[in-house]
């Protein structure tokens, strides 16, 4: 799972502030729309300041995540974690270390409430891999 944490923010770690801030806007705008009938209560992540929604399916002993939000850098965060934990098993995503959040500067310069809501869109996710184990998948 390391690599694929490096992969995923090896375009963010070694730049600025502000290009780091061009570049999850560039890179949010690659996010495909998500359907308007998933984004529901039941799929919006509660504590976050703009609305975000994340959708699971587990299909082929992995669990993947259609995800989307409102604000243009936040869409560029909800990328880089979707390539982390889009795509694998269950285990693999109860595994990973939530500290690259910090440790790669993902988080470091948002605000507070900006900051709890990423922390709450992986908290969503391993939720969601909990549960889907928990049904023995």
């Amino acid at each position: 799972m390391l690599d694929k944490i490096r992969e995923a923010t090896k375009e963010f770690v070694n730049t600025d502030e502000e290009e780091r801030y061009k570049y999850l806007i560039k890179l949010g705008r690659t996010l495909p729309e998500m359907p308007k009938e998933l984004k529901t209560d039941k799929y919006k992540i509660s504590g976050c300041q703009s609305e975000v929604w994340v959708y699971p399916e587990y299909k082929d002993g992995k669990l993947f995540f259609t995800i989307d939000g409102e604000a243009a850098i936040i869409k560029g965060i909800l990328v880089i974690i979707n390539k982390i934990y889009s795509g694998s098993t269950t285990d693999e995503i109860l595994s990973i270390d939530e500290s690259f959040l910090t440790s790669t500067g993902l988080i470091v310069n948002l605000s507070m409430t900006r900051s709890n809501g990423i922390a709450q869109v992986v908290k969503q996710m391993k939720m969601y891999a909990m549960a889907f184990k928990a049904m023995g998948k």
